[in-house]
């Protein structure tokens, strides 16, 4: 299930860099995990990866899939997450945290925000370092000084309210540069559909 879901999402090439992982079984109390893809935020520490959080996406079939076998995305249509936790859950009390720091240390003249983890791992499988917010009003105002000795820090909005939050971000950091995916399409949906090179475009490389 997790593998075909994640080729079927274009990041099978970058899924062992990022330690994805699958909740196939749960133990007692953690039952709301299971058959969630497991995204671990991983933390450069002596040299080696440490874990500072995991969070968890539903991938049930029912959610992802139409009546057809077809993964709703494929299609242009919304997921279907409508039972308890929704698509998205975090470890119990975890605040909000910054997705694929490890960009931050390697050395760049740009970097790209974006909203999710898939847009940050599909703009990384697009050679470009990318961090991901885990959604709008989840930006914390410690984190905005380790962008600011970038030449160009792209941030990447795929509808109005993605546009307002990075708008917010853009009066913070003057070296900052907002981009509008065409279409309202999210950046991993434009990697499905035009390949790194779509992306590239969306910033002018």
């Amino acid at each position: 299930m997790a593998q075909e879901y994640v080729k079927a999402r274009g990041l099978d090439d970058v899924a062992a860099r990022f330690g994805l992982g699958f909740v196939g079984s749960a133990i007692p109390g953690h039952e709301r995990y299971r058959d969630h893809l497991a995204l671990p935020y991983l933390r450069p520490a002596g040299g080696e990866d440490s874990v500072a959080t995991v969070r968890f996406r539903c991938i049930r079939n029912e959610c992802v899939k139409d009546s057809d076998g077809r993964y709703f995305f494929e299609t242009g249509q919304k997921e279907q997450h409508e039972h308890k936790g929704g698509k998205y859950n975090s470890l119990p009390g975890d605040p909000p945290r910054m997705y694929n720091t490890k960009a931050l240390i390697r050395p760049s003249r740009l970097l790209v925000v974006v909203e999710g983890e898939f847009d940050a791992m599909s703009w990384e499988a697009a050679g470009i370092p990318a961090v991901g917010a885990p959604g709008t009003g989840t930006w914390r105002d410690y984190w905005t000084p380790a962008f600011l000795g970038y030449e160009t820090v792209y941030l990447i909005s795929e509808d109005a309210a993605g546009f307002t939050f990075m708008e917010s971000l853009a009066a913070e950091m003057p070296n900052a540069k907002l981009v509008e995916m065409a279409g309202n399409l999210d950046s991993n949906s434009t990697h499905l559909l035009e390949g790194s090179k779509g992306l590239l475009e969306r910033i002018g490389l």
